[in-house]
């Protein structure tokens, strides 16, 4: 892309057409040479468009939409990371016995922690495998934080672990951020 943009001839000031009749490629490449020149707009790399404040990235903006207020640049984080933790239900003191021990179906149990790196690294596999074995397999997490109770029950010294349960007893135990495959060989066995 470099090099196609590098490429561009860009014709003088009094043969350009107007700014509106410019694709956004040459007006931003036209830009750094004739920024000074009237009938271009000046543009300051992407601007952030109402599709991105709607958390939804369809195409960014080259540049302020008619009508719309112009948006200086820095200060958006678009991140879809904190949504992955989101998906699989959280479970409490409270609802734990319900929940977990009184279940009919196994239940996947991911014991982690917000500050914990490579629990944030085995959060798609929970959210996965929740998805692939729906109706077969109930998929909770605990935050060791809030659950410190839970977690000093079972023993929980390192986290990420996974526990299994099968008619609210611990069937098995899987220790640190492991691959896909591991788990679902650990969630084969008791289905």
């Amino acid at each position: 892309m470099a090099t196609v943009l590098d490429s561009l001839v860009v014709p003088r000031s009094s043969a350009l057409p107007s700014s509106a009749a410019l694709s956004p490629i040459a007006a931003a490449s036209s830009v750094s040479s004739l920024s000074g020149r009237s009938g271009l707009r000046h543009y300051r790399g992407l601007k952030v468009g109402s599709a991105l404040r709607t958390r939804s990235i369809e195409s960014p903006s080259y540049g302020p939409a008619a009508g719309e207020a112009r948006h200086r640049r820095g200060g958006l984080v678009v991140c879809e990371a904190q949504d992955i933790a989101v998906e699989v239900p959280a479970v409490t003191d409270a609802t734990w016995q319900s929940l977990v021990l009184e279940s009919d179906s196994p239940v996947l149990v991911e014991f982690w922690a917000p500050w914990c790196g490579p629990c944030r690294m085995i959060h798609p596999i929970i959210n996965e495998l929740a998805k692939q074995y729906a109706g077969k397999l109930k998929c909770y997490k605990v935050n060791t934080d809030e659950g410190a109770a839970i977690a000093t029950q079972y023993g929980i010294r390192s986290i990420p672990t996974v526990i299994i349960f099968k008619g609210g007893e611990k069937k098995d135990a899987v220790i640190g951020a492991v691959p896909k495959s591991t788990l679902t060989t650990s969630i084969e066995k008791f289905l």
